[in-house]
């Protein structure tokens, strides 16, 4: 693809972000061999990120903005461009999710993304069909990890996840992969604002069986719904249809093992591996 196209198909917040620093560099009479050596980086990947071959990582843009002392000008862009990592489709819900004061998940298939191991969810992406390209798998890995700080956020968020047992038992990655992927959930449980909750498959009929959810309470004390499937997205606001799906994760929470239950079940299936 001819550097032309690859500028054109950038989302636009990379464009803006490789004009202002393009300008910046230009303003400081500077080449871009010399903002990658002020930068501790090589004057190639300056003009990757100029030109929209690449976009820009948090550590980059702040060697850039220290290097051409640009006031916050740059480092204003982090927050916008992590969005720009993650799908079109997703980028409303983790704008909500990081500002939420609790985030309640349902997960059917795969563990929910924000308590995923980097090892779990690097074979995930790898999985998908049609591929990824490399850099892409690196890209919505970074931005699927960038949530995590959500678990340790001050003021505290509580996160409620509903596992269902085939979602456990599938062996992404491998099994040492599932291992790692097994301690992290334990642990992530052991935090006062972190409860996991296991659905036995012994539970043959139970209120979840309509598909994956999540709800998302916000400081305001909105309680919004979310439900994805094969790259598509619904965000429900309407009181009568969140009440509805609020009820159901209620009784979905009453049917699963609780949580002493479910981390024994954890450590049972990292036992057996």
């Amino acid at each position: 693809m001819s550097q032309s196209k690859k500028k054109d198909s950038a989302p636009p917040t990379v464009q803006y972000f490789a004009a202002v620093l393009r300008l910046l560099r230009e303003r400081a009479g500077l080449t871009q061999d010399e903002l990658g050596a002020l930068m501790s980086y090589t004057g190639s990947a300056v003009s990757a990120v100029e030109t929209c071959a690449k976009p820009p990582t948090d550590e980059f843009i702040d060697a850039a903005e220290k290097a051409l002392d640009a006031g916050g000008l740059l480092r204003s862009a982090i927050k916008y461009l992590r969005l720009e990592r993650y799908p079109v489709y997703f980028q409303g819900f983790v704008q909500l999710e990081q500002e939420a004061v609790s985030v309640s998940s349902y997960c059917t298939q795969v563990i929910d993304g924000l308590l995923q191991t980097e090892q779990y969810a690097r074979a995930l992406l790898k999985s998908n069909y049609p591929p990824f390209e490399t850099d892409e798998v690196e890209q919505l890995l970074e931005a699927r990890m960038d949530r995590k700080p959500l678990l340790s956020r001050k003021p505290m968020a509580l996160i409620h996840v509903v596992l269902e047992e085939a979602a456990l038992r599938r062996k992404i990655g491998g099994p040492e992969a599932m291992r790692q992927q097994y301690e992290h959930l334990i642990s992530c449980a052991s935090g006062a604002n972190v409860t996991i909750q296991v659905m036995p498959s012994s539970r043959a009929e139970h209120a979840g069986l309509h598909g994956p959810m999540k709800l998302i309470e916000t400081s305001d004390a909105a309680t919004l719904a979310y439900m994805e499937s094969h790259g598509e997205s619904s965000l429900v606001s309407k009181p009568d249809k969140v009440s509805v799906l609020a009820r159901r994760y209620a009784m979905m929470r009453t049917q699963a093992l609780g949580p002493e239950e479910s981390q024994n079940f954890i450590e049972q299936l990292m036992g057996g591996l």
